[in-house]
Order: C-alpha cells, then structure tokens, then sequence
C-alpha cells in the first residue's frame, strides 16, 4: 500500500486547512486509516483515525476542531481542520493498516503503512 498526502501550507491561526491521503493498493490493506503528527524534537502523536466500520478516534487536543472522514470510491482519506492554532504546527503523516479495533487506534505501533508526509505551519 502506498500513502500520498497532500493538503498541507502555511495559514494564520484560526484558519481552516484539509489534508487529503490518497491509498494505492489493496482495500484489505486499509481498514483502518489515521493521521498522526510530528513536529520536530517531539514524538509522533496520533491525531485522528477512523475505520471501515464507521469507528472514529481523536486526540483530546483536537476534539471539535478535527474532522477525519473516509471516501472509499476515491481510496481517499480526509483531515479537515478548523479553527488551527501554533500547537497544531508539525509535519502530518497518514497510515493505514488491514486490523479493525474495537476503536479506532491513535498509536503508532498500530499502523503498518505510512505516506512521507504534509507540513502544516500555522502562524
């Protein structure tokens, strides 16, 4: 499964931005999709997932200003973020994995398959 993202930029805080992630490969592989973030000399966190099964999860910090969606005919899976602040500056990454959980997972060692990344910078 390849993972490309797109979407990412510069906006000034309590702009609106919307990450795309476009999956190759086979549907089995991605029952299960996220984004996670990085900015730099900090851990990678887990920022939104979302399943086949209509399952979703968010991290406390972006609960009401995230939404993760999932577009099965377009491979495609959405991050709309709304209301941005400087905390949410950091390179985005999507993931995928073939496991459903009985929630939607937000950790790392969950996901087998990762896209190179989006920077979003919000000033």
């Amino acid at each position: 499964v390849q993972l490309v993202e797109s979407g990412g930029g510069s906006v000034e805080a309590g702009g609106p931005l919307r990450l795309s992630c476009v999956a190759f490969g086979a549907s089995s592989s991605r029952r299960s999709m996220a984004w996670f973030r990085q900015d730099l000399g900090k851990e990678r966190e887990g920022v939104a997932a979302a399943d086949i099964g209509g399952g979703i999860s968010y991290t406390d910090s972006v609960q009401g200003r995230f939404t993760i969606s999932l577009d099965d005919a377009k491979n495609t899976v959405y991050l709309q973020m709304d209301k941005l602040e400087p905390d949410d500056t950091a390179m985005y990454y999507c993931a995928a994995t073939s496991t459903v959980y009985r929630v939607p997972r937000l950790s790392v060692p969950s996901y087998l398959y990762w896209g190179q990344g989006t920077q979003v910078t919000v000033s």
